[in-house]
């Protein structure tokens, strides 16, 4: 069977295969290490294997004919967090990640990876996430399950032991589902020609929704909302927008993403926005690749570049407008983590500490290596719950003395962190930066 393996691999290259490993992705290697220092799961292994240098080797093994599609080469492949800070770091261009996606793609026809958490994950990523009406019902189920005495009894009678320990612990931390989700809401007020901003800036700012965000954190999306309303923006959610393809491109799923990838560009485009405002880092990175995905499409290569160019953080976006300090204070002692696909793909850094120190009474403390992944990578803490683990007990404890609120801007961190801060301490408040933000602004206008 390895042979097999190998023969269809180089006669996929060979023939030129509609999506083959690119050469530019492994051959600008020159094997410095640069990126080994900056691998959150090498700094755990000591593995050359679990190094974006020796991965790059392996898929280049892989991609010549040379390496057979083994156990061994899978586990490599699906190891790594993609958290991208392997290409942040490389001198030479080189990215790691992109080409860990695309063999995870590849890979996918070959591998044949049984499990129940297997199927689980296909069938949420084929029938749940691409439909928000069906996110919707998920969440309603959700938020039954928490109110309705269902969570207790499930507990008492020892349910949940019947689901893997990852799950059980995610379970436990599980935020209070929210009644609407910001979607909902938003439409409404279009409908009913509520929306708008207070003092018009001439812009108009389609907020991507996401899909966890939306389910979970439908709060954050009304704030954001609010946010830009604040600095003057009129703020749309188009109706016809979609899961961001993100856990899709993750997980090998690339033809799924393209069909989320069209919509979104149909939905934004179709709606005559300046520009596409996030508040997920996870998002953001997915759709400012959606031209990489789409570029041999003869219909929307152009139509992706063109929707690329208006995708922004709302931290950058606040950060280049001119933001608006609040008058309230938020009178707490925060440390910022960094979302990885913020920093290594958006190229976010400096922006929301930047008015994280505009708000009066915050005191931001330094978080040593601040963009040292979590855990959290998309559903990571799932799939690999004891590395997902070994790096949370490092990030928890590199929070500094003193911390109340660890401040992120990505809905995985948020829940990696609530995770982490109640199995491993300290017993800090997670927040989003639009939550704080908020809350202060809020805090001045009841003055």
């Amino acid at each position: 069977m390895p042979d097999l393996f190998v023969w269809r691999n180089a006669m996929l290259v060979k023939k030129g295969a509609p999506d083959p490993l690119p050469e530019e992705l492994y051959l600008r290697c020159v094997h410095c290490g640069m990126c080994v220092r900056t691998c959150p799961l090498f700094q755990e292994t000591g593995l050359e294997m679990d190094s974006p240098r020796g991965r790059v080797q392996l898929l280049r093994g892989f991609s010549l004919g040379e390496l057979a599609a083994t156990p061994g080469l899978f586990r490599t492949i699906w190891n790594c967090l993609d958290c991208r800070a392997c290409e942040a770091a490389c001198p030479s261009g080189v990215r790691p990640g992109a080409l860990v996606e695309k063999a995870r793609d590849r890979l996918g026809r070959l591998e044949k990876r049984p499990g129940a958490g297997i199927l689980l994950r296909e069938l949420a990523m084929r029938f749940l996430f691409p439909y928000p009406r069906r996110l919707e019902l998920a969440g309603r189920f959700l938020r039954f399950y928490q109110r309705s005495g269902l969570r207790t009894a499930a507990r008492r009678l020892g349910l949940l032991k019947l689901f893997p320990p990852a799950v059980r612990e995610m379970e436990r931390i599980l935020p209070a589902v929210p009644a609407r989700t910001a979607r909902a809401i938003l439409a409404r007020a279009d409908k009913n020609g509520e929306g708008g901003a207070r003092a018009g800036n001439g812009r108009t700012a389609g907020l991507f929704l996401g899909c966890v965000m939306d389910v979970l954190f439908a709060g954050i999306n009304l704030a954001t909302a609010r946010l830009l309303e604040r600095h003057g923006f009129r703020v749309t959610a188009p109706a016809g927008q979609v899961c961001c393809g993100a856990l899709h491109l993750h997980n090998g799923n690339r033809a799924g993403a393209v069909k989320l990838a069209r919509r979104n560009i149909d939905a934004f485009l179709a709606a005559g926005v300046d520009c596409v405002v996030t508040n997920a880092g996870g998002c953001g990175a997915a759709l400012l690749e959606y031209p990489e995905i789409l570029a041999g499409d003869p219909v929307y290569a152009d139509r992706a570049r063109e929707f690329a160019r208006k995708v922004i953080d709302i931290a950058e976006l606040l950060a280049q407008t001119g933001f608006v300090p609040p008058r309230g204070s938020f009178p707490h002692r925060v440390a910022y983590q960094a979302s990885c696909h913020l920093k290594n793909i958006m190229g976010v850094a400096d922006a929301p500490k930047r008015l994280l120190r505009q708000v009066s009474g915050l005191t931001l403390l330094e978080m040593p290596d601040e963009a040292r992944c979590c855990g959290g990578a998309g559903i990571y803490n799932l799939t690999h719950p004891e590395m997902a683990g070994a790096l949370l007990r490092r990030k928890m404890a590199d929070i500094p003395p003193g911390t109340e609120v660890v401040a992120t801007g990505n809905p995985g961190c948020l829940l990696q962190l609530l995770h982490g801060a109640e199995k491993y301490g300290p017993p800090v408040q997670v927040k989003h930066i639009v939550e704080i933000l908020e809350e202060a602004y809020t805090a001045g206008e009841h003055k």
